[in-house]
């Protein structure tokens, strides 16, 4: 059997330097030593679709990503993986728990562990079955591949194959460092005003305040609207994916702590994962910055209602513990709100009041691909 410490440390003799994922039991030893952090960021994850997005972010901030989860979290991922990873080509080694192993587990693992190899191989994600005698040979493989194919790769673990119970207990200090802040303020009880400002002004004036920051943007016409003003390689735009621009704006954050990472969301995307605010919380990045662009409908579907309209998003996003939450429906509030989130170390939440106001703005015209690579680049060069 591969004790945690031991797989731990031939990942990072294969260049995998960045983690995230969510617990399974039949690797709580490698979890239990990637936790302590004593090689390379472990980000707690609340599904298994986040640490994909989040696992993005990384590897555009330079990292060799990991993301590890339970064959029943394939289920959990299947879009993030089909429209985000694969579609883009952003590579990462998925560490699948292979729980329903040979028909011998609870019930509820069994249908899930039956078509495990066959829901990789539908998604046309390249796997391998881990032995413990064949730990090295297989990481080897899965850095290449990721490296040739520029694609996520998959290890299915078999039950048995990594010790379990042999790495000590761990504490949130441990996780995240040990770090403590003061609590954010509670947000104001007082309504907001009707919002007055058009999406267009408000994502204007975000650009500016960007300056050279990388933006992730979530999908649908944030993005269109955004490249209608001002088309920047540094601004990724997600095609699909909805609801995971935070996680892969957390990911850069911290595979890039010396460059503030901005996410442009739509009340939509949030409201879709909303566990990525605790996420972010917990991890703390300084130089993090979550704008909201708040319609209260959905707009690329029909404008449908949102639940924004009854839920006060920045509170949420205060009580999981951002530095700032702050909500403006005017310009000059959104000014001042950018303006003071740069000055002061984050991470910063601001809520954007906009109308339900659509542009007329034509559709991204550039290939995923061809978004990845100058995504990266400018990333990288800066």
């Amino acid at each position: 059997m591969i004790s945690g410490r031991d797989f731990a440390v031939r990942l990072d003799r294969h260049g995998f330097d960045f983690f995230t994922g969510v617990p399974c039991s039949l690797i709580e030893d490698l979890i239990a030593v990637l936790e302590r952090g004593e090689r390379a960021p472990y980000v707690a994850a609340v599904r298994e679709d986040a640490a994909v997005g989040v696992a993005a972010g990384a590897w555009f901030g330079g990292r060799r990503p990991v993301v590890l989860m339970q064959n029943s979290g394939l289920g959990t991922s299947l879009n993030a993986l089909a429209s985000l990873s694969l579609m883009y080509g952003l590579p990462a080694l998925l560490i699948v728990t292979w729980r329903g192993f040979g028909g011998k587990d609870a019930p509820e693992h069994l249908l899930t562990g039956e078509i495990s190899p066959r829901l990789l191989e539908l998604l046309g994600v390249p796997y391998r079955v881990l032995a413990a005698d064949a730990l090295d040979a297989d990481l080897a493989w899965a850095a290449a591949e990721m490296d040739a194919r520029l694609s996520p790769v998959a290890l299915l673990v078999p039950p048995k194959i990594v010790e379990t119970g042999a790495a000590g207990t761990h504490g949130v200090a441990a996780a995240t460092g040990g770090a403590t802040r003061m609590a954010p303020p509670p947000a104001p009880d007082e309504p907001l005003p009707p919002a007055s400002m058009p999406r267009l002004t408000a994502l204007g004036i975000a650009l500016k305040a960007a300056g050279e920051d990388p933006v992730a943007h979530a999908n649908g016409y944030i993005c269109r609207e955004s490249f209608s003003l001002a088309d920047r390689s540094q601004s990724f735009y997600m095609i699909g994916s909805m609801g995971l621009a935070p996680a892969i704006g957390l990911g850069l954050a911290l595979a890039r702590p010396g460059r503030r990472a901005i996410v442009f969301d739509g009340d939509g995307n949030l409201l879709m994962n909303l566990g990525v605010l605790a996420m972010i919380a917990a991890q703390r990045p300084a130089n993090f910055l979550h704008l909201v662009f708040d319609n209260e409908v959905y707009g690329s579907t029909g404008n449908q209602a949102s639940l924004s309209r009854a839920v006060r998003l920045d509170r949420l996003a205060a009580a999981a513990g951002f530095a700032t939450a702050v909500a403006v429906t005017e310009p000059w509030a959104l000014e001042a709100a950018l303006q003071a989130a740069v000055a002061a170390d984050g991470p910063h939440f601001v809520l954007v009041k906009v109308t339900a106001e659509e542009a007329d703005v034509p559709r991204i015209p550039y290939p995923p691909a061809a978004l990845r690579d100058r995504f990266r680049t400018a990333v990288l060069e800066a």
